[in-house]
């Protein structure tokens, strides 16, 4: 990737300017509010033309400005009878992204170094030192999507959270609610270009599901210490640890969604795919050892984590 300076003519001045440059007009498209304080949230889900209308414009700033809320869109088109926001929902991937929440100056320095993805289309500032960097794609089925998003967070130490096709990412323009003191979300263009899989040069790898693979980060390749563990595995470790014991599953969803209420745009949805996938590992561990043929796959196993 060649090196970009900053411009300010590449600067996104509006959301709606951002919701239509990133989506056809047509496409059906989910967006999040949530007030975390509160712990509500609510999604609508409509076409790229009535979200980034007048009207649906209007509301989201009210909901920002006015309630306290944090804006959020999901990155990948919808089907037409889609009422939910799951990757089974997903009609077309439109994206791929990383969410770069550690460190987030120095991941975005080595993404723009790398030779081993294209120039992102646009770099979202959130917060401080934290940034969302996503590639506007085409011809890219869902399987493909999932594994490139976690070899893009493995590669440049992104949240592997976040490596799911129906994640929704912040909307520039608007302020960021989770902090004492507000910040506005911007997003800088780097590119027009719409990419394709053959231009993500990246090894994809399993990803054991109840630990980060211990290796050295590309951004301190003498560092000899892991990576400390996420609070996402340590959510995954006590959701599998539980289950094993007994615990029931709807209670773990509850008290999942309650206790990162505060760090999750959708808390709920997060802490029900988390038990789901927990308890299909756990499902499957137990085919193995009464001798079961099958193993899962890489995809399964980084899904699962999530």
């Amino acid at each position: 990737m060649s090196d970009t300076k900053y411009d300010a003519s590449n600067d996104i001045s509006t959301p709606a300017e951002y919701i239509r440059a990133n989506f056809d007009i047509s496409d059906r498209i989910a967006v999040l509010v949530r007030n975390a304080k509160r712990g509500e949230t609510t999604q609508r889900i409509s076409t790229t033309a009535k979200v980034a209308g007048t009207p649906f414009q209007d509301w989201m700033r009210y909901k920002n400005e006015r309630d306290g809320c944090d804006i959020y869109v999901g990155m990948n088109a919808l089907k037409a009878t889609a009422f939910t926001r799951t990757k089974h929902d997903v009609l077309a991937i439109r994206h791929l992204y990383a969410d770069l929440d550690h460190d987030g100056s120095a991941s975005l320095a080595a993404i723009e170094k790398s030779s081993l993805v294209p120039a992102p289309n646009y770099v979202l500032s959130t917060s401080p030192d934290k940034y969302q960097v996503i590639w506007r794609v085409e011809d890219i089925d869902l399987t493909q999507a999932e594994t490139l998003l976690h070899a893009i967070a493995r590669e440049f130490d992104g949240d592997q959270a976040a490596t799911d096709a129906a994640r929704v990412l912040r909307v520039p323009g608007f302020m960021n609610k989770k902090y004492d003191q507000d910040f506005l979300v911007s997003a800088q263009r780097h590119s027009d270009r719409v990419y394709h899989a053959r231009e993500f040069k990246l090894r994809a790898e399993p990803v054991d599901s109840g630990y980060r693979q211990l290796r050295h980060s590309p951004l301190q390749p003498n560092r000899s210490e892991p990576r400390p563990i996420s609070q996402s595995e340590r959510d995954w470790a006590h959701v599998k640890s539980a289950l094993a014991s007994g615990a029931d599953p709807e209670e773990l969803i509850t008290q999942l969604a309650h206790s990162r209420a505060n760090d999750k745009s959708d808390p709920h949805y997060y802490a029900r795919l988390t038990v789901t996938k927990a308890l299909a590992d756990l499902r499957m561990q137990s085919n193995l050892v009464s001798g079961g043929s099958s193993a899962p796959s890489g995809d399964e196993e980084r899904e699962a984590q999530h």
